[in-house]
């Protein structure tokens, strides 16, 4: 009977959730371009890469290709100490486009570094110009419009920090499928997050911020210790600085497209990272809330075992489990046609136990166990 309580305790707070989501979702409302936009900004485009040599040239080619005014931004790539030719790719096709940097030649042998990523940007943003600094990954591309959208935004609405939305590329295999489902809820729920003021949420891999607001905030400084969080626990510090200051630009045309890991060991490298973010900040509703969810899955996954034992348990986790997917799956209905992607609502519900399986172990494991990144082992504490 506990158990009963506690589950349907847990599953009340979770769909109130995913209403407050659909909510944030639908009072964010789509940024359009002024007619007549006068560029004044100048940009600076940051990347820090590592072992890219197979992406770097397709993302900087779509930087370049950009209707921004060419004198308005510069491109700058931190090669993060690549053993490829991501460097020498760079050199060789952008000549003076493009602005390399080798984070090796400012890093001593005896210096130990934790985060790579961000001393790389730092060291990026430092050598930039720009009043804008623009952040993305060297396995990303976008459509021509992604700097001026940004630029016209960050001149209308005065922001410190824009979040923008990030899609997962996807073939038809299981893998990438999951994948793209599973992170275009989490933009989803960035966007409503954010609007809401419920927490803070973003992807480095489309994400804007003033050189000032950095500047204020002292950069990376206090966070340089932690692996991730190049991006998050930025948009933690700017938005105890400037609570106003966080926006969304929510804009099918500022869409940046990523890869997918390749395989599912890549996958939970990577959702382990992004999760061990968690705790790291000074957020209590987030925290609350990613508390109920975890707990929310637990008890999902505990009531489906104990279904062998009693059946009553498997009724019990077929009807949380049934009114989970709907009111996921009307919270996504307009997130899947924003990000083009209705046609995947259809596998939605075909990966409902192996998300709860991946969020119970990323949560877990993101704490006690040890991640592999570009190479790089690292070990929770």
């Amino acid at each position: 009977m506990i158990f009963y309580i506690i589950l349907s305790a847990l599953l009340l707070g979770y769909l109130l959730l995913m209403v407050l989501y659909c909510i944030g979702w639908n009072l964010q409302k789509e940024f359009t371009s002024g007619k007549v936009f006068q560029a004044q900004t100048k940009i600076s485009v940051v990347i820090a890469a590592r072992n890219e040599s197979a992406n770097i040239q397709k993302c900087l080619n779509c930087i370049l290709a950009q209707n921004y005014p060419a004198h308005l931004f510069e491109i700058i790539v931190v090669d993060d100490h690549s053993t490829d030719n991501t460097a020498g790719i760079v050199r060789e096709n952008f000549g003076e486009k493009v602005k390399i940097i080798s984070l090796s030649d400012f890093i001593s042998n005896d210096e130990e570094v934790i985060s790579f990523k961000k001393r790389a940007l730092a060291l990026g943003i430092e050598q930039s110009e720009g009043a804008l600094i623009v952040t993305t990954d060297a396995d990303c591309w976008m459509g021509e419009k992604w700097l001026s959208l940004i630029a016209e935004f960050f001149e209308t609405h005065s922001a410190e920090m824009i979040v923008a939305p990030v899609r997962f590329s996807s073939d038809r295999s299981l893998l990438q499928l999951f994948q793209s489902l599973d992170f275009m809820t989490m933009q989803g729920i960035t966007v409503a997050t954010i609007r809401l003021r419920m927490g803070i949420m973003c992807n480095g891999a489309n994400l804007a911020f003033s050189r000032a607001a950095f500047s204020a905030v002292n950069g990376y400084d206090g966070i340089e210790h932690l692996i991730s969080g190049d991006d998050y626990l930025l948009q933690s510090k700017i938005k105890q600085q400037y609570p106003d200051g966080v926006l969304y630009l929510k804009s099918k045309d500022a869409i940046v497209d990523t890869l997918p890991q390749e395989t599912w060991a890549g996958f939970f490298n990577q959702r382990i990272r992004w999760a061990s973010k968690t705790g790291k900040y000074k957020d209590p509703i987030m925290t609350v809330v990613l508390s109920m969810v975890y707990l929310f899955n637990i008890g999902l996954f505990i009531s489906f075992v104990a279904g062998f034992v009693q059946s009553r348990f498997f009724m019990l986790f077929c009807i949380t489990g049934m009114l989970k997917i709907l009111f996921e799956l009307i919270f996504l209905f307009d997130v899947s046609r924003f990000f083009n992607r209705q046609k995947q609502l259809f596998y939605f519900p075909f990966f409902q136990s192996l998300h709860i399986i991946y969020i119970i172990l990323a949560g877990f494991l993101s704490r006690f166990g040890t991640f592999s990144w570009k190479q790089r082992s690292v070990k929770q504490n």
